[in-house]
């Protein structure tokens, strides 16, 4: 096989392979601007409907056995939307022991935020792309919860650990 036939083969192959790997290479760099983001001063209500008066700071109230609310807890109406307070990517959409029904986004500084407690899910996927107010589930009493009156539990993760969120939905960014 002659020189140029192989040139052209091998550039066929490559071309191939980037765009069989596009959706992966697209994700990577939006996940990586994304963690260069700066991290939002404040942050719109994720409970359609609500103001920054129905909030509470439940931040590090003591739960049961011997641990600490690591979020805060914003009550509200059964079915009320909970909707994306960033833009980001779709990291888990499913269930865990404590929160029940839970979503969480990769969002603006590398932050993961964890909406909990849902009652019913979005049509959302791992990977998907969402806009601060894209909806996300509606309020619900999943998982540890079942006891208490619908509620989100809204946590936000930095990489040192688990910051409370209520200064930065108390400072209320407007809704998008």
């Amino acid at each position: 096989m002659s020189k140029p036939v192989r040139l052209v083969l091998a550039a066929i192959v490559a071309t191939g392979l980037l765009i069989a790997a596009y959706p992966w290479l697209a994700a990577a760099w939006y996940a990586a601007r994304l963690a260069r983001m700066p991290v939002p001063a404040a942050l719109p209500m994720p409970v359609a409907g609500l103001s920054r008066k129905s909030l509470t700071d439940t931040w590090q109230a003591a739960r049961p056995p011997k641990r600490h609310h690591q979020g805060i807890d914003i009550f509200g109406n059964k079915g009320t939307p909970i909707v994306a307070a960033t833009e980001g990517v779709v990291i888990k959409v499913g269930q865990d022991r404590l929160g029940g029904n839970v979503v969480m986004v990769y969002g603006p500084a590398g932050y993961q935020h964890y909406y909990a407690h849902l009652d019913q899910f979005a049509d959302l996927h791992v990977g998907d792309r969402v806009q601060a107010g894209t909806v996300l589930g509606t309020l619900g009493n999943t998982g540890n919860a079942r006891t208490t009156p619908p509620h989100l539990h809204y946590g936000v993760y930095a990489a040192q650990g688990a910051i409370n969120p209520y200064p930065l939905l108390a400072a209320m960014a407007p809704a998008p």
